[in-house]
């Protein structure tokens, strides 16, 4: 593995971390103050991280006692140091506290991060979900017939 590997495997554990915790404080410490955040759920950007938290903590709250385990697949990563820029499928599954599956979905996500001080920084993040031509659905998990 290298440098770059293991820079943007770290980025990805803490975020998994931080989600199946629901820390809003610990996920939030992945961006940088002045990230730029295009969802795909129902604002059309987040400019800066204190707006971007508002979101999060939302979410992450309303998870209750439910627990996300985020799954990443088909990773690619371009750029070196300073700057990198990471692309893959993210997979989000709830659990309940018995560790049944509650509900999943995935998500393409692109971040572009910058190196600040020996820590990588979220500076961009795009997440996206194909529509259906047909009836303008999104398509919530890769292989679903369209």
């Amino acid at each position: 593995m290298n440098k770059t590997d293991e820079s943007i495997n770290s980025v990805i554990d803490a975020y998994r971390q931080a989600v199946f915790d629901r820390d809003v404080d610990a996920f939030m410490r992945l961006y940088e103050p002045g990230a730029r955040v295009f969802d795909s759920w129902g604002v059309w950007s987040y400019e800066g991280a204190d707006a971007w938290r508002d979101s999060v903590d939302g979410w992450l709250s309303s998870l209750g006692e439910d627990r996300v385990r985020v799954t990443v697949e088909d990773l690619q990563v371009w750029g070196e140091r300073p700057l990198l820029v990471a692309s893959a499928v993210f997979g989000y599954a709830a659990f309940s506290r018995e560790g049944h599956e509650l509900r999943s979905m995935q998500n393409r996500l692109t971040w572009a991060l910058r190196l600040d001080g020996e820590s990588w920084k979220i500076v961009h993040e795009h997440t996206s979900l194909p529509v259906r031509p047909e009836d303008s659905k999104a398509i919530f998990k890769r292989g679903e017939v369209t």
